[in-house]
Parts: C-alpha cells; structure tokens; sequence
C-alpha cells in the first residue's frame, strides 16, 4: 500500500502559479499512474490530471489544459503539479491518488 503526502498549496492571487508535490511512501510510484483530483466547497470531487505507466502519458481535464502540467520524479517518488494562470474557480482542495488511495489533501485558494 502506498502513502501519499500533498504539500504546496497556498493563496495566490489569479494569473498567479503554484507547484503542487505529491511524495509517496511504501512502493515505487515507476510506472503506476498517479493522479491529482481536487474538491472545491460544495462541489464534488473531480479529475484533474493524470500520469500513466512507464511513458508518462499524460490525461487532463478541459478547464486546466495548457495551464497545469503533471509530473513525476520517480528519484524521488514523488508526482508535481505545475499549475500557470491560476482562476478563482481553480480554489479548491487538491488530492493526489494512485490505485485506491489517496492523500490527505493540500488547499488552494485563488483570489480575485
């Protein structure tokens, strides 16, 4: 089983950018697909973005596409989400998953 701790999150300003890490514990994160979904108040959780096997394909939802980028160092075992151009409606808490577990979340928040 895999342990899965978020960091980066923050309040920025929009247009702004932030970095989420995704750093996991318990097996290698080489060639199993790690995603990040996010939950804003309210609202259900949704995709966000994904990393897939050994090629890293990559997989992201309409609204973040050409603004987020996800990565992985599998060095460090750990999974990035550059995130570029920051809006309001991206205010949320960020998840990262892989298989049937998830982190703990990390908060961001996007002013106006």
């Amino acid at each position: 089983q895999v342990q899965l701790v978020e960091s980066g999150g923050g309040l920025v300003q929009a247009g702004g950018s932030l970095r989420l890490s995704c750093a996991a514990s318990g097996r290698t994160i080489s060639g199993y697909s790690m995603s990040w979904f996010r939950q804003a108040p309210g609202k259900e959780r949704e995709f966000v973005a994904s990393i897939i096997g050994l090629g890293d394909i990559t997989y992201y939802t309409d609204s973040v596409k050409g603004r987020f980028t996800i990565s992985r160092d599998n060095a460090n075992n750990t999974v990035y989400l550059e995130m570029n151009s920051l809006k309001p409606e991206d205010t949320a808490v960020y998840y990262c998953k892989s298989g049937a577990n998830w982190g703990q979340g990390t908060q961001v928040t996007v002013s106006s």
